[in-house]
């Protein structure tokens, strides 16, 4: 790692770091798990279980996500160095609202998903509360509603990765050495 994108200031903090590779992590577990599923019957233990799992993880991810925005509203941004264009500085802008929105809204839905369906909404040995009364053609649309956002996540996701990786490979900046966590001292 360049000294550049070690000194204070220039690096997101260390615990905006973890929280930021934290969600990726969750949302590796939440896509696997749900496309894993698949290999599964229905009805089989290990298909529910990975049911399960998709939404306690997706559920961690809302969690997760507003400790970063508090995070975000409390820290301060380290600048990109040397400055993009301002015209990327807005893409970038749009780019993560729509991270944001797309991480509160898809396990928002999958919770609205299971308590129109009646179902349970498991987190880690507790059951939280339905957020609607039962109604299956709610349902059906709001899993209609959660399937085409998930894919678009798909995309959502790599071409924020693509941008870190063109920043750092094309750009020659900073963008994504202000995100990496350190390495040895310093």
């Amino acid at each position: 790692m360049s000294k550049q994108g070690k000194r204070a200031g220039e690096r997101y903090t260390d615990l905006s770091i973890g929280v930021h590779w934290l969600t990726l992590a969750l949302l590796v577990g939440v896509y696997a798990c749900i496309e894993l599923r698949e290999l599964f019957p229905r009805g089989s233990g290990t298909r529910q279980a990975l049911a399960n799992w998709h939404y306690m993880l997706g559920l961690a991810t809302f969690a997760l996500v507003f400790l970063r925005l508090a995070f975000r509203a409390a820290g301060r941004t380290p600048p990109i160095q040397p400055p993009p264009p301002r015209w990327q500085q807005r893409l970038a802008g749009l780019v993560h609202l729509a991270l944001y929105a797309f991480l509160l809204a898809m396990p928002l839905l999958g919770w609205l998903i299971l308590s129109t369906e009646n179902e349970p909404v498991p987190f880690f040995g507790m059951q939280l509360p339905p957020l609607a009364a039962p109604d299956r053609a709610l349902s059906h649309s709001l899993e209609e509603v959660h399937e085409t956002i998930g894919t678009a996540g798909y995309y959502l996701i790599g071409l924020h990765a693509a941008a870190a990786l063109f920043h750092h490979y094309f750009m020659r900046d900073n963008t994504l050495l202000r995100m990496l966590p350190r390495h040895g001292r310093g």
